[in-house]
């Protein structure tokens, strides 16, 4: 039925609600609310439903607490509009209204078609030599995107969320498209689709991979840049949001909101949770010479953070401009958006871009600012997984560790450690210490544990694992910048050869580093964060800045793989598995150096190569590049149905980063262990044949730049009741950091 079918002779507008903000459709006809504190009146425009033609200007009448609204009775879903916000047009004072732009509703939970670029868009005369201080009174509404109102209702069925704990919580950051663009097995229409992401074949993938949650790039609807669109280029990573309620129309095959809801059930129904990259740091706007498209022309002085000079804007985002969250209102933009996908569409959590942007109050970086606290006191938000970026642009930026309880960061710490030590840099080995125990020197404060750190070594910002080891340096001239863009200093080795080689030794000792990169990702304390594809070989060819490479040097390949690829894969899925069993791999406390058990062994013991306890002097050591420890089995924190600390397996890890092997001898423990070798980065498959076990002052040949993961069988027995005194904790290598 066409949406628009009721409108006849004339529109009947009511007096409508304040409430909620957005198009509502209440069964019966559809409210209108959009807040702007300095409009001087609003036009509701609404179109024909191919988007072509404005079929009705509708003056909205009321004005409530700074709240335009109305109400079309008889409206239905379906139904496309957008607004004409009338006011001044006075740039020196923050003022940049100009009614002859149609703009997007910013609670629009649809949109219509895609922006076509035009000159139009701009509030001022591009080209002229007063910039923006000029104006443009083009009519932009025919290249624009129309908003849509959406019916709310699906059927979720027994769906329930996994609500996996952050403890077993292992992630994927994986994107939309790129994942299932290639992939043969999916229907060519739901490649780089929502649907695509749970067909069969892929859904069937992530579950025997044994992630626990996929960290999708972002969905809200963004936009694809002019000067990127003008080289033949797009921003396929997403992070130019244009509304923070609407899923991208680009991954949709439908065009129907219920696919989005559908993947969330299917990848629920499979004990996978859905994390949101979310962007409400800045939008596509721009700075003061970008577009009118939707914040600009609603109320420019309220929605964006200006400087004192009110023409231009606060930018700590990098892109031109940063979302006022000072204001009541935008606050409450936000936190509607996240309720909304919390509530509507089932997700799980989300990874906040640029999270020290939000954080800032009066442009200071503040613990207890209003979105942090806002969040935090939230019934519906507290319960989900939020994890920060913890860093913007801004000075005093960088705020790593400095997040409020409830909060997960991502440990940038972590990577660059772990790149370091691999690569065999001096005086590294102690801070390894700390990042493989969690990052205590980081976050343990306030109660936080071991969870807030999320640990990565590879992210979409930067090199592959496959290229972190084939290339010294970044290889960007794709993304048309000159090489400007993306980050130097990367912590890369190309192992020898710079790129692609035939060299065999160079080959074999890549993929070894790649499968010691990952055992020691996923044996570390603290929620692994996986890049999706770098589990078999994704290379971008050196590209370390591939936001505008919507094509297959970004995507995923899952054919024509090597034997090597095959067999890091299958690495992956046993060493998830074997994190997911051993709770020693992921308890919810920091260790504590202290014996836990009857049989005299510590929750964890450092190990120097020759088998004793390492001492300060060892980690003061610039020059070593190799270290153990042993985790005991009473450490995983597993509990009876009665409350008895359970017995887990104790395991050994020992890792070297020399560039020669070494025996590294098996440790004399308070009682006597026999130790079976399960994890050797040394193997071309990295997994051991049963069977091989290692004795108390036995030496093991460590290979060059490998790890090694051995088990103790626990044997069932009763528990000794321990006092552990926290002030008695055993000293952790002391990585430097200021927490």
């Amino acid at each position: 039925m066409d949406s628009s079918a009721w409108l006849k002779d004339r529109v009947i507008l009511w007096p409508g609600r304040s409430y909620p903000l957005g198009a509502s459709w209440d069964g019966e006809g559809i409210n209108f609310a959009l807040f702007s504190a300095h409009a001087e009146a609003v036009d509701l425009c609404l179109f024909s439903p191919d988007g072509r033609r404005e079929i009705a200007r509708i003056r909205l009448q009321e004005y409530t607490d700074q709240i335009w609204h109305g109400y079309l009775p008889d409206a239905r879903p379906g139904l496309l509009y957008g607004y004409r916000v009338h006011g001044p047009y006075d740039p020196a004072n923050g003022h940049r209204f100009n009614a002859n732009k149609l703009l997007i509703d910013p609670y629009a939970k649809s949109l219509f078609r895609d922006l076509h670029w035009n000159d139009a868009h701009f509030g001022y005369r591009v080209g002229s030599r007063r910039q923006d201080m000029s104006f443009d009174r083009r009519d932009n509404a025919r290249h624009m995107p129309k908003c849509r109102v959406v019916e709310s209702a699906f059927t979720w069925g027994d769906e329930r969320a996994p609500r996996t704990s952050w403890e077993e919580t292992v992630i994927a950051e994986v994107h939309v498209k790129g994942f299932t663009a290639l992939h043969p097995g999916v229907e060519t229409a739901r490649r780089g689709k929502f649907a695509g992401l749970v067909s069969p074949p892929v859904l069937d993938y992530l579950v025997k991979l044994g992630v626990t949650a996929v960290e999708l790039l972002p969905v809200h609807v963004f936009l694809n840049d002019r000067h990127l669109r003008e080289r033949g280029l797009t921003n396929y990573w997403g992070y130019n949001t244009l509304g923070f309620f609407a899923p991208d129309p680009r991954y949709l095959a439908t065009g129907d909101l219920a696919e989005f809801k559908t993947m969330v059930k299917r990848l629920h129904g499979a004990g996978i949770e859905v994390i949101l990259d979310v962007v409400y740091n800045h939008t596509g706007e721009g700075n003061h010479l970008g577009p009118t498209l939707s914040l600009r022309g609603i109320d420019n002085a309220s929605y964006y953070r200006l400087a004192e000079d009110r023409r231009y804007y606060m930018d700590y985002t990098g892109t031109g401009n940063t979302l006022n969250l000072d204001h009541p209102r935008v606050l409450q933009m936000v936190m509607d958006s996240l309720r909304y996908w919390v509530i509507d569409m089932h997700v799980d959590g989300f990874r906040f871009d640029l999270c020290s942007t939000l954080a800032r109050e009066h442009g200071h970086f503040d613990p207890g600012a209003a979105f942090l606290d806002a969040v935090r006191q939230d019934p519906v938000l507290n319960r989900v997984k939020l994890i920060a970026e913890p860093w913007d642009v801004g000075d005093y930026g960088f705020q790593l560790g400095h997040f409020p309880p409830g909060w997960a960061e991502w440990n940038s710490a972590f990577r660059d450690t772990s790149r370091r030590f691999w690569k065999g840099d001096e005086g590294v080995m102690a801070e390894m210490g700390s990042r493989v125990t969690g990052s205590a020197d980081i976050f343990e404060r306030a109660g936080r544990r071991p969870w807030a750190s999320i640990n990565f070594v590879t992210a979409h910002d930067g090199f592959t694992l496959q290229d972190m080891l084939s290339y010294n340096d970044k290889h960007n001239e794709d993304n048309g910048e000159g090489g400007a863009d993306g980050h130097d200093d990367n912590h890369s080795w190309n192992c020898g050869a710079e790129g692609e080689t035939e060299d065999r030794a160079i080959l074999e000792l890549r993929d070894r580093l790649k499968r010691s990169h990952m055992a020691t990702l996923l044996l570390s304390l603290g929620v692994p964060m996986l890049l999706a594809g770098d589990e078999m070989g994704r290379s971008q060819r050196g590209n370390n800045n591939a936001y505008c490479q919507d094509n297959e040097l970004s995507w995923t390949h899952w054919t024509g793989l090597r034997p090597e690829d095959e067999h890091l894969r299958e690495l992956v899925c046993e060493l998830i598995r074997l994190r997911r069993k051993h709770r020693v791999f992921s308890r919810p406390r920091y260790f504590l150096g202290q014996v836990m058990a009857d049989d005299g062994l510590k929750d964890i013991t450092w190990l120097a190569p020759d088998g004793r306890e390492q001492t300060d002097a060892d980690w003061d050591n610039a020059y070593a590049r190799a270290f153990g420890y042993v985790l005991g089995g009473a450490a995983g924190d597993y509990y009876t149905p009665g409350g008895q600390r359970d017995i887990d397996d104790s395991f050994l890890v020992i890792m070297s980063a020399h560039h020669e092997a070494l025996d590294f001898r098996i440790p004399e423990l308070p009682s006597a262990m026999n130790w079976e070798l399960l994890i050797d980065t040394a193997l071309p498959n990295g997994i051991a044949e049963p069977g091989q076990f290692y004795e108390s002052g036995q030496a093991f040949a460590l290979q060059a730049r490998s790890l090694a993961l051995f088990v103790h069988r626990a044997q069932p027995r009763p528990m000794a009741s321990i006092e552990l005194d926290v002030a008695d904790r055993a000293p952790q290598p002391d990585s430097g950091v200021d927490a």
